[in-house]
């Protein structure tokens, strides 16, 4: 592979209005993310591995949780996070610029939200509101619940219990995963139990139930139902080290209906996230030409044309 020379990414951006040669280091054909096993971003991820291998580079997509990944990432062995959940992760994110581990590459998706929720036999006893719960406390048998272990919304959620806040001090948060977490919902949902959980959007979980997100939480997961927007990150430096892949993911937006699309096939019909993600591009391919614009293959070819022979 020819060698070429490093262009600051000041200048990368200036270039924009005309094609751009990659000039990515060797040490960049290896592009490492996080992914905290939730199927969002295992689709986005899905969707980024996919461009990124067409294009000649390899994505190592590495399963840790959302903790761990953001200590990955100040340690310089995570290269970019599609997963960065705002206002909810927050805290992380003030540490990571508080140590000068990470920049914002760009705000990926807007239009999300993520707060409690209540199945349709909660929603029946009449709850709408974080302060409706506890007078139905032996409804829900006490129990809220949550994800993995360490993830920023359960945080929320204990910290909450522990405040004893909306009378919720005697209630349990069930930690799991996503996919517990949702087969539980599931399995009350046919006992006709009443059930509190996570929710959010996008994700199929607002097709497959029929949930009531509740008001009341703003002060633990933000105004409009917990609204929240999702960044990318990279570690700082990588941008100036890979300003190629850098631009390719720092023009990489996708919208709710897409993830919805995506975390459907992985969820409903068994595909890994670049299955998914191929799919997907191959019958929807229109936002290839924003994504690709100014980026080419790893050693220089033009990007959009390697990705769309790849889908084909």
């Amino acid at each position: 592979m020819t060698t070429r020379r490093l262009i600051p990414l000041t200048l990368v951006a200036a270039l924009s209005a005309g094609p751009a040669l990659a000039d990515d280091a060797a040490a960049c054909g290896t592009i490492r993310l996080s992914d905290p096993g939730w199927t969002d971003i295992t689709a986005t991820n899905g969707v980024a591995a996919t461009v990124l291998e067409a294009l000649g580079y390899e994505a190592d997509v590495q399963t840790l949780s959302v903790p761990i990944g953001y200590e990955a990432m100040k340690g310089g062995t995570i290269d970019v996070f599609l997963g960065n959940w705002m206002p909810a992760q927050k805290a992380f994110r003030e540490d990571l610029e508080k140590s000068g581990a990470a920049v914002e590459l760009v705000q990926n998706l807007i239009g999300a939200k993520f707060t409690l929720g209540v199945n349709k036999a909660g929603a029946d006893l009449g709850v709408t509101d974080f302060s409706q719960l506890d007078a139905q406390r032996d409804r829900f048998d006490g129990k809220i619940y949550g994800i993995e272990p360490g993830a920023p919304a359960n945080q929320s959620i204990a910290k909450m219990i522990a405040d004893d806040k909306h009378g919720l001090g005697d209630w349990e948060l069930v930690e799991s995963g996503e996919q517990a977490m949702l087969a539980q919902v599931a399995r009350n949902d046919q006992a006709g139990t009443p059930t509190v959980f996570l929710a959010w959007a996008p994700h199929p979980m607002n097709v497959a139930h029929q949930i009531t997100y509740l008001s009341g939480g703003d002060a633990e997961f933000g105004p409009d139902f917990g609204g929240a927007t999702v960044h990318t990150l990279a570690r700082t430096g990588w941008p100036e080290q890979c300003p190629n892949a850098a631009r390719l993911l720092g023009q990489m937006i996708f919208d709710v209906e897409m993830e919805n699309a995506l975390m459907g096939s992985i969820l409903n019909d068994g595909m890994d996230g670049p299955a998914a993600a191929r799919a997907w591009l191959a019958a929807n391919p229109a936002p290839l030409a924003a994504w690709l614009d100014g980026v080419t293959t790893l050693d220089g070819q033009p990007g959009l044309a390697a990705v769309e022979a790849a889908l084909k």
